[in-house]
């Protein structure tokens, strides 16, 4: 299985969201990070980056997820209409 990085996230906590993400929507995710940078707990530079990679065969509906969710699409405050039913 070919794996295709397409997305870069620049720690830890970024990759695991965007892996939770892409999961809800069956995609197959794996993370890779430079071995020292994870050793070491780094989550800011080079060391720190964290690809997220995907099947060759979901590259493009996990790309169009992803530009959705840049996009704002995909939102975490959802839009809800607060009614006074008393």
């Amino acid at each position: 299985m070919n794996l295709i990085n397409i997305y870069t996230a620049a720690g830890q906590l970024e990759a695991e969201m965007v892996k939770a993400f892409l999961k809800s929507k069956d995609i197959q995710v794996i993370l890779n990070q430079e071995s020292i940078g994870r050793t070491l707990g780094l989550s800011a530079g080079y060391l720190g980056e964290v690809d997220v990679l995907v099947p060759e065969s979901q590259v493009i509906q996990a790309s169009e997820f992803i530009a959705l969710m840049e996009s704002g699409e995909y939102s975490d405050s959802p839009d809800i209409e607060l009614t006074d039913e008393s």
